[in-house]
């Protein structure tokens, strides 16, 4: 286990990290914008349960291979932007019907959560960052990695729900009155549909970039 002023030192790494808005935490906020608090609350769950996956695989080597294969990396990066381009084209052709000011319809949470979850998961960059980054604050005289990897993982997770889930909350009180307009929600539709398409887009042509650095 790592002593604790290297956990702390990485407690204060990753909440600088986790403060700068990246790809989560626009598909959290998009959400908490269109739906509410509860379904970006729970994507927050989803896409930390896709944590969760990562930081195993961290552990156990298997982040190792997309670092070095081009193919599984590739093939793994157009997976999640071909399903981020999806969620956008839906987004770009759901229908409202009317202006009359009506509660919107609730996706399912299960929907929400696993929709979280793939995209976090499909992620190739998410994988190699927990490879480059975990690593740096272990101590291979404080016994073996993999379990160390493990527990700054695990903080990682905890950090990001809460800065994650401020995000969420944040960004559903701030348009609580733009969800009860039918004519604003078909606007943000839109803009969530474009948010998602660029989500894609980037997850496509950035990876190489990406995979480069490590």
């Amino acid at each position: 286990m790592p002593d604790l002023t290297i956990l702390a030192l990485f407690a204060v790494a990753t909440l600088a990290l986790l403060l700068v808005p990246g790809p989560a935490v626009v598909y959290i906020v998009t959400r908490s914008v269109a739906q509410g608090r509860s379904a970006g609350l729970i994507s927050v769950l989803g896409i930390h349960l896709g944590s969760v996956v990562h930081v195993a695989a961290a552990a156990l080597g298997i982040s190792a291979l997309l670092a070095t294969s081009a193919t599984a990396f590739a093939v793994v990066k157009y997976l999640g932007a071909a399903y981020l381009v999806w969620l956008g084209v839906r987004k770009l052709m759901a229908r409202q019907s009317g202006d009359e000011a009506v509660e919107p319809p609730l996706a399912s949470r299960s929907r929400m959560f696993w929709q979280g979850f793939v995209v976090n998961v499909l992620n190739p960059k998410t994988a190699i960052f927990f490879l480059a980054f975990l690593p740096q604050f272990t101590d291979h005289t404080r016994g073996p990695i993999a379990p160390q990897i493990l527990l700054l993982g695990v903080i990682w997770i905890v950090l990001g729900m809460a800065s994650d889930g401020a995000f969420a909350l944040l960004a559903s009180a701030m348009a609580g009155r733009l969800r009860r307009s039918a004519r604003a929600r078909r606007r943000l539709d839109l803009t969530s549909g474009v948010v998602y398409l660029g989500l894609g887009a980037v997850a496509a042509f950035t990876g190489e970039s990406a995979m480069a650095k490590t």
